[in-house]
């Protein structure tokens, strides 16, 4: 088995990367991966397809491990945005009082974006759990949401703001029991926070690959959609999402591909899969068990130094380990100053609105000392008030 710690295999920039759970650093096997490809293009040309071909789809085997799902279940496509809509195109179907949709009021935007799109197409209301302290969801709010007035539920894995985990297969349960569908957005949970998806029999699922996965900048996303949905006609449908052995054919009748390559629309950017490609192979025999034990201790030793040695900030992620993602969540009002403070210093963390630094602790790449290193670093940064001095550049990554 590989070790977990294996910085030599990342373009690991000077200084401290603690911003994983925003863009992964680049793993040395992603560019390999994606000068192959070009390489194939260059001397190849349109012959490249018949390796290109089913690209994707080589790909499931491996995100079906990390996402707890069967490899036909699982296709590497999209972004997180478009593939919504695709699965909304698919299963929103609103009828009777069954037609509204429910989310979070804590949800990353663009989930709302989507959801509301399509409430308001079908003169359908979008619910909002709220939130009690404006961080985290309170168990008895997400029960009482979830009604039989209720068509789909989507759920973040982890909140993005303060790193809240949700319990998978609870809420999928709950949704079940009142007859909705529910769907997930692992955006800040792949690859870092093992997953159950087929037997936790969520239906749906979606997330990107440019966080934990490493995949780099607007790299392709993915979906998940459990094999008892496997007969439905995509809602969108592209050439793509044919079935492979009669989609050059070109006739004109879709042929709907018998797994989750289904829901593929276009032609797959072969560059962006090749760089997806070799970021996984850093997750090859990698116990995904191992890994979230392994963050698990990294997060709990930064959660204790910010506590002792930053009484100034506030921690608004979960303690126990069942309830937090991958990454610490501190608030407090100068944080964006504290953030460019902390770049200036090689330091590279996460920042939000309102005045939330997000620390990720990456075990591929980061260890105690880095830990050590930027709660030492903020704590100089304050006492000597550098971050007054910090200026007004852009703090958010």
């Amino acid at each position: 088995m590989p070790k977990l710690y294996q910085p030599e295999a990342f373009a690991v920039p000077d200084g401290i990367y603690l911003d994983g759970n925003s863009l992964g650093l680049m793993p040395h096997a992603a560019k390999q991966a994606v000068e192959r490809r070009l390489n194939e293009w260059a001397t190849q040309a349109v012959v490249g397809w018949d390796e290109w071909f089913g690209l994707s789809e080589s790909l499931s085997p491996q995100l079906a491990r990390l996402a707890g799902a069967r490899p036909e279940e699982v296709i590497a496509t999209g972004s997180i945005t478009a593939n919504l809509h695709a699965l909304l195109a698919t299963f929103y179907r609103p009828q009777g009082q069954r037609r509204h949709l429910l989310a979070t009021a804590l949800d990353f935007p663009t989930d709302l974006y989507a959801l509301r799109s399509w409430a308001d197409r079908e003169g359908a209301e979008l619910r909002l759990i709220p939130s009690r302290d404006g961080h985290t969801l309170h168990p008895d709010d997400i029960a009482a949401a979830i009604t039989d007035e209720i068509a789909i539920v989507l759920l973040p894995t982890v909140l993005y703001r303060s790193g809240q985990l949700l319990d998978v297969a609870r809420w999928t349960a709950a949704a079940h029991q009142q007859g909705c569908l529910i769907g997930w957005d692992a955006a800040h949970s792949m690859g870092a926070v093992p997953h159950q998806f087929h037997d936790d029999g969520a239906d749906f699922a979606v997330w990107c690959s440019y966080k934990y996965l490493n995949a780099g900048p607007g790299a392709p996303g993915g979906l998940y959609v459990h094999e008892r949905h496997a007969g439905v006609l995509p809602g969108l449908r592209g050439w793509w999402g044919n079935d492979k052995t009669s989609q050059f054919q070109m006739d004109n009748e879709y042929r709907r591909a018998g797994d989750a390559g289904a829901y593929q629309l276009g032609t797959p950017p072969v560059l962006s899969l090749a760089a997806l490609e070799g970021a996984l192979e850093v997750y090859r025999g990698v116990d995904p068990e191992e890994l979230r034990a392994r963050s698990l201790e990294l997060t709990d030793l930064l959660l204790a130094l910010a506590e002792e040695q930053l009484p100034e900030m506030q921690v608004i992620t979960p303690r126990p380990a069942a309830e937090r993602g991958g990454h610490v969540s501190l608030q407090w009002q100068h944080n964006r100053q504290v953030s460019l403070a902390l770049r200036a210093r090689r330091i590279i963390p996460d920042y939000r609105e309102p005045g939330i630094l997000r620390l990720a602790p990456i075990p591929f790449y980061n260890n105690e000392d880095d830990v050590r290193g930027v709660v030492q670093a903020m704590r100089e940064i304050i006492d000597s008030r550098e971050y007054e001095a910090a200026g007004e550049g852009s703090a958010v990554s």
